[in-house]
């Protein structure tokens, strides 16, 4: 269990502080990665077919580590696997600095992405337990902290870009300046005692409670996925955007959820959590009817940004709601969310490939529309 209070020696806002700087470091080291996705492509000379089919080995290591991170953490606690991994993890920046082949990038990244799920569970399950001492949603300013590094770091990238720097001496700062934000907070983090009664197995069949939230980070995460991947491409040939503003929409949608982040914990206090959902679904499927349905430049940026305000606070509740569960570990809880969950993010993008090349591209967003919709349902059914 995470201690409380008074037991730390440390004010409340110290922790939440300490946990925050987790969130940030892993936001920023994979923006950084991902902001220098294209050097890395034209040192290697992969095609973009080539350079797609690389970029599984990421969510498949991400995968892969879901049932052994939530293990990990209920054994080990989440502070200690929160500092071992993101050490871990920007070890994994600075060794993509050195690729040279296309087969230690394939290694590489799975064992990048596979660290990063280890982060990703255990951060969380330490922002659940400053949750318990706040008595209150804070989850999603966390999740804030994440969108926002992820602007800092991309901006960092392109200066790198700008200025001919190699990726291997912009990882290597990176890594650096990581360890030193670590060796900073980490006396400050919460301490879990072990969960011995999670010793024995990995993975936990969650309960209907945790498979309804798991269901809705699945939702939510198809309708971010598709925004990542094909929101340049939408704008580029449905919404027929001039070359300068093809990138428009997935800023747009970005903005707005790094935004709604920072709103979400508010919002949920005064409104409930269950609205927040209803609300939430209500806006991607609105947002994304729009730019469906008028698919003009103004008209498309609104949806996009309706889209980012409704995603935006949906995983970080979820989350937060799993790690109050009264079933399993928080660590346990997490990870069986995020198994659900993060099949949306795999998903997702080919679904739309498929049914693009079947039907359209337009057809394709409707669809996701659909499943916005079925986060809306599917908070409808949470208590009040």
């Amino acid at each position: 269990m995470i201690l409380q209070g008074t037991e730390t020696g440390y004010p409340r806002h110290v922790h939440r502080m300490a946990a925050g700087a987790l969130f940030f470091l892993q936001g920023v080291c994979f923006a950084s990665w991902a902001s220098r996705i294209p050097t890395i492509q034209q040192r290697l000379g992969l095609t973009e077919a080539a350079l797609g089919l690389v970029l599984l080995a990421l969510p498949a290591g991400s995968m892969a580590a879901l049932p052994a991170a939530g293990w990990w953490v209920s054994r080990k606690g989440s502070a200690l696997v929160a500092l071992t991994a993101l050490v871990v993890y920007a070890a994994g920046l600075v060794g993509l600095g050195f690729v040279d082949s296309l087969p230690v990038l394939l290694g590489v990244l799975f064992v990048f992405g596979f660290t990063g799920n280890v982060v990703n569970i255990s951060v969380n399950t330490q922002a659940v337990g400053v949750e318990a001492l706040y008595g209150r949603s804070v989850m999603a300013s966390f999740h804030g902290l994440w969108s926002l590094a992820g602007f800092v770091a991309a901006g960092i990238g392109a200066g790198m870009i700008g200025a001919g720097v190699a990726p291997l001496p912009h990882f290597l700062g990176m890594g650096l300046f990581m360890l030193a934000v670590l060796a900073a907070c980490s006396r400050f983090l919460l301490t879990d005692a072990p969960d011995e009664g999670a010793g024995q197995r990995v993975f936990v069949m969650p309960d209907r409670e945790l498979l309804g939230l798991g269901l809705m980070a699945f939702c939510s995460m198809i309708c971010e996925g598709a925004m990542f991947d094909w929101s340049g491409v939408y704008f580029a040939r449905v919404v027929g955007a001039e070359p300068d503003w093809v990138g428009a929409g997935y800023a747009a949608f970005m903005a707005m959820m790094a935004s709604g982040r920072f709103l979400a914990d508010g919002l949920t206090r005064r409104f409930g959590l269950r609205r927040v959902f209803q609300t939430s679904g209500v806006l991607i499927t609105v947002g994304l009817a729009l730019a469906v349905g008028l698919p003009r430049l103004p008209t498309a940026l609104l949806g996009f940004m309706l889209v980012g305000l409704g995603v935006s606070s949906v995983v970080p509740l979820v989350y937060g709601a799993a790690g109050r569960s009264r079933t399993m570990s928080p660590g346990a809880a997490l990870a069986a969310v995020s198994s659900i969950g993060f099949l949306g993010f795999l998903v997702g993008p080919p679904l739309i490939g498929l049914v693009a090349g079947v039907a359209t591209l337009r057809g394709s967003f409707t669809l996701i529309a659909m499943l916005g919709l079925g986060v809306a349902v599917l908070g409808s059914r949470r208590p009040a």
